[in-house]
């Protein structure tokens, strides 16, 4: 523990030594840009373009370092731009940004103690609490604990002292440190999505709502013993604690998982899809977060008892509406009876698609026609690589290689550009079917999709 506590010490707390690192921050890689910008000024065009992209990853790299010092809602910021930002941010930056995902070093527990005893008061004496945490995160950590009446084993997910109050201020200074380092595009469609992920920061450390949304999936799910959702233990929830029980699982990527015959990994492939299609078509509000680790194995003792997959995050719960939801069943059922006409005629009605070309319409359905590939079957869609559907007729997702492919058409398709800042809620339901497809692909699992659908 001393390499972290010695890392701890230079953190920033106060909001005056976090606007004064950033403006440091900002005002040396402004130096530098302008620098590098002089030096190319009689440069050729291809040399300018090398110098540009080099000193951009760098600009990245150094910034993205300072904000790993600072920990907090900034950091939970560098990550969600990291995801989503794809579309507004050049790759040099969210590449950089993606590395804040390995920023986990963990508060010592001095510093979350005194916290800790503020929120929950005499409460704290009930518990038995392990002072080294089992998770750790940008805006909180999650530490282990034993009921000692009862002998219970719960969690308890302590929110950083400061960070919801800081999330304002942050967010302004992450903008202001995108724009004074040339980092940030000057474009209503960017500020609209900044004000987006605002929204989306204050949800987060909102434990009063992720109680109620854990609750509300715990619901949803109390008659389907494939899923396992922690149980919220109020008593000792406070607006920066949210306790739950314990729920023990391994990680999707674990050799354990890994290892279990085809038909158990298809069988946890299948839950894995079910909950996204059922988030997105029976209830109505999706987990928008694809982070594996958001996600447990519960693997049975044998095989004839059921594996189960642990939802453990209910904080990036987001809600749509109809307009929307009926927009994304079509789009899938067109997909479903693999016909290019549906899938036009899926996209009229939606702002984003009305104000398309009629003629590039075509070539866009094509793309929307691969990325739901696996809804169609062999019997209507010729299009689907040899081997990829099993002798069983089950959708092998590691050998369909889908996500790339998806790419490359989708970056030679001429309606990319009207792809490059598609409509925030767009964003996040492809990132779902992103991180559900990234799912089934890590587990080798091979599935029939078709079988969940009620068309």
């Amino acid at each position: 523990m001393a390499d972290q506590k010695d890392i701890l010490k230079n953190l920033k707390t106060s909001s005056l030594d976090r606007r004064f690192s950033i403006a440091k921050a900002s005002f040396l890689a402004g130096t530098r840009w302008a620098t590098s910008s002089a030096s190319s000024f009689f440069a050729s065009d291809e040399e300018k373009e090398r110098k540009r992209k080099k000193i951009l990853t760098e600009q990245a790299n150094y910034l993205v370092s300072e904000i790993g010092k600072l920990k907090g809602s900034i950091v939970k910021i560098g990550q969600m731009m990291a995801l989503y930002g794809e579309h507004f941010l050049p790759r040099e930056v969210t590449d950089a940004l993606n590395t804040l995902n390995n920023q986990t070093i963990a508060v010592d527990w001095a510093a979350i103690e005194p916290h800790l005893l503020q929120q929950l008061g005499v409460k704290a004496d009930d518990l038995e609490i392990d002072q080294h945490p089992i998770g750790t995160a940008s805006l909180a950590q999650v530490h282990k604990a034993v009921l000692k009446s009862t002998g219970q084993q719960l969690v308890l997910k302590i929110q950083y002292p400061g960070v919801a109050d800081a999330i304002d201020s942050d967010m302004n200074l992450f903008k202001q440190m995108l724009r004074l380092t040339h980092l940030l595009p000057q474009t209503r469609e960017f500020d609209q999505w900044f004000e987006e992920v605002r929204e989306m920061m204050h949800r987060e450390v909102d434990y009063a709502l992720e109680a109620q949304t854990t609750l509300r999936f715990a619901n949803y799910l109390k008659d389907d013993e494939r899923y396992v959702v922690p149980q919220i233990i109020e008593q000792y929830c406070t607006d920066q604690v949210l306790c739950m029980s314990y729920e023990s699982g391994l990680p999707v990527n674990s050799p354990t998982v890994l290892s279990l015959s085809q038909t158990r990994r298809n069988k946890i492939g299948e839950a894995s899809l079910e909950i996204a299609i059922k988030e997105l078509f029976v209830w109505g509000e999706m987990q928008t977060d694809p982070n594996f680790g958001n996600y447990l194995v519960r693997v049975s003792a044998t095989e004839h008892e059921i594996d189960k997959i642990v939802l453990l995050d209910f904080g990036a719960i987001r809600q749509f509406d109809q307009e929307l939801l009926t927009l994304a069943h079509n789009l899938i059922h067109a997909g479903y009876l693999h016909r290019l006409e549906d899938m036009v005629q899926a996209m009229k009605g939606y702002p984003f698609f009305d104000q398309i070309p009629a003629d590039i319409k075509p070539d866009m359905a094509k793309v929307f026609l691969l990325a739901t590939e696996p809804f169609s079957s062999s019997s209507n869609n010729s299009d689907i690589p040899e081997g990829v559907i099993t002798q069983e007729d089950q959708y092998d997702w590691k050998k369909s290689q889908l996500h790339q492919r998806v790419m490359q058409r989708a970056s030679k398709s001429m309606a990319s550009r009207y792809f490059s800042v598609p409509p925030k809620e767009f964003m996040f339901i492809s990132r779902k079917f992103i991180g559900a497809y990234t799912f089934m692909t890590v587990i080798s699992a091979q599935t029939n999709i078709r079988n969940s659908l009620k068309f």
